[in-house]
């Protein structure tokens, strides 16, 4: 499940807690503009918890200098082994302008961050002169011992291909169709075969969570939205359902996880709609 970052970050704590006690496997948290810290927020999550994987989907690679966001990730993953997810993105292209940080390719970027991102996770010495990352013998001096998984929150082919190429994993946003799965998994898959890569790929894939009329209505205002600003999304929304209700067996997690999705996080449709909360065990 995703706890949205307009909530007040003093429910945090409670929220990991709960979230783990009825049986959810992971929980990821978002780094959007303007909202708290998403390192800040996970190691936050992470220490109030004991077994739930978090997760930070995304980073976004503009406004992080990969040596020191190598730093945070260690330090998180040697706190706490096994139990932590990276994810890095190009951004929301506006927050970037908004912020003095839009680079002129952001593809060129993302992908320079990310092979630095995961060399230096993995105990390399890394010397890179790059476009955007420039490095001269930097290393870990803490590497973690169990190396965390970094994925890439991405959208379109040329970005999805990147990811296939440098990632471990690929997160796509709440507004996914099954259809854009298995486009986007197609399209992943591409950029893997061309880098000669044979390791597994976690696709990781968003889905509304709509428990009454209220969360189907939110779900409805961003699928309008989504449907009149065009790009690959948008021409494969195909018919509805469009939000789970929860739960392993829901129809459309179900179909989601035909689709190529090997984990689908349930998110909130707006910060004022609760997730609602199963009874033990069913969130699994």
């Amino acid at each position: 499940m995703v706890i949205r970052p307009e909530r007040d970050p003093e429910t945090l704590v409670a929220e990991a807690q709960r979230a783990e006690a009825v049986g959810f496997d992971e929980l990821w948290l978002w780094e959007d503009c303007f909202w708290a810290g998403g390192i800040a927020a996970a190691a936050t999550a992470l220490a109030a918890t004991e077994h739930i994987t978090v997760a930070l989907g995304i980073m976004p690679a503009p406004v992080r200098n990969t040596a020191f966001v190598a730093m945070e990730v260690a330090a998180l993953a040697r706190l706490q082994p096994g139990r932590f997810h990276a994810g890095v993105g190009h951004g929301v292209a506006e927050w970037m302008r908004q912020v003095g940080a839009k680079p002129a390719s952001q593809l060129a970027l993302l992908e320079e961050t990310v092979g630095g991102l995961r060399a230096l996770l993995a105990g390399a010495t890394v010397n890179a002169q790059g476009r955007y990352v420039r490095l001269r013998a930097v290393a870990l001096g803490h590497p973690p011992g169990v190396v965390p998984p970094v994925s890439v929150g991405v959208r379109g082919p040329r970005s999805l291909e990147l990811s296939g190429r440098c990632a471990d994993g690929t997160v796509l946003d709440s507004l996914s169709s099954p259809a854009y799965v298995r486009w986007a998994r197609e399209r992943i898959d591409a950029g893997r075969a061309a880098a000669g890569r044979t390791d597994a790929h976690r696709i990781t894939v968003f889905a509304y969570c709509a428990t009454d009329e209220a969360g189907r209505a939110a779900v409805e205002r961003h699928l309008s939205a989504l449907r009149g600003g065009g790009g690959p999304q948008a021409e494969r929304l195909g018919a509805g359902p469009w939000s789970a209700a929860g739960g392993r067996d829901d129809p459309f997690v179900l179909a989601l996880a035909d689709a190529g999705a090997d984990c689908v996080v349930l998110v909130p449709p707006e910060p004022a709609v609760p997730l609602g909360w199963p009874a033990s065990g069913t969130a699994r």
